[in-house]
């Protein structure tokens, strides 16, 4: 996408991703990632499995630290060593692959821990606010339920409520759907593609591209740690430039996965 498409779309900076580096040991994960996330928009990271996206969206989180480069949220730089990961996470939403409820506590505390103890609210006020975004997104009733009572698709959609209880700028989705049974896969991406329609800025990682096709304002493929390719869903997943992009979206092709 052009700046000038940016620019029509409207919605200034909420991430800057600026040559952002990451080794775990001799292994390069990221190896220098541009990347910039406006208000409103949803950008799909697609490539295979250790191609950088979970990690990538860690650095985001402050969950891994970078080795080079530098990360800015509304235009402050985050990845300062004298910057509090805590209060930068208190702005971000992140739902993991693998769901991370706590299995003792019941779906409402899970939903409303982080706004009492990391926002400040009070108790009362977040497990009304709680409660409210469980029914929004099918799990009225099931507030007093234990995570093991629940299905893994309603498990993510807690994580999801869990994530937007604290009104997060941006949302970091890392695969959310691939630890779920293909039945239980389109209830968790329908809640996000009404939260795409509300005008939540997010950053997905993603193998499934029909669902960033409709869902992402742009596509960026990553190959060994870097975005070799970034454009409009249209154009990376129907007529990519590079050739690993080409073989990249022929195996999900025939796999049966496009």
């Amino acid at each position: 996408m052009s700046d000038a498409t940016r620019s029509s779309q409207g919605g200034s900076a909420v991430l800057e991703i600026q040559g952002v580096t990451k080794a775990f040991g001799e292994r390069q994960v990221l190896g220098g990632i541009d990347l910039t996330l406006r208000e409103h928009e949803a950008i799909a990271l697609i490539g295979a499995s250790g191609s950088g996206k979970s990690t990538l969206l860690r650095c985001i989180d402050l969950l891994v630290e970078i080795d080079d480069g530098d990360i800015f949220l509304d235009g402050e730089v985050i990845t300062d060593p004298s910057v509090d990961p805590v209060s930068v996470r208190r702005k971000l939403g992140f739902v993991f692959q693998a769901f991370n409820l706590f299995p003792h506590m019941k779906v409402i505390d899970n939903v409303t821990l982080g706004s009492v103890r990391a926002q400040g609210s009070g108790k009362k006020q977040a497990r009304e606010e709680g409660r409210a975004l469980l029914e929004r997104f099918g799990l009225g009733g099931r507030e007093e339920d234990m995570p093991d009572e629940l299905s893994g698709g309603q498990q993510q959609r807690v994580a999801l409520c869990r994530a937007l209880a604290g009104n997060p700028r941006a949302l970091l989705l890392d695969e959310v759907t691939s630890a779920l049974d293909p039945e239980l896969v389109g209830d968790v991406l329908d809640a996000v593609r009404d939260l795409k329609q509300e005008g939540m800025t997010m950053i997905l990682a993603t193998h499934e591209m029909s669902f960033a096709r409709e869902v992402a304002d742009e596509v960026a493929f990553l190959h060994e740690g870097r975005i070799i390719e970034q454009g409009s869903p249209g154009q990376i997943l129907t007529d990519p430039n590079r050739p690993e992009t080409q073989k990249f979206l022929r195996r999900l092709l025939a796999a049966g996965r496009i």
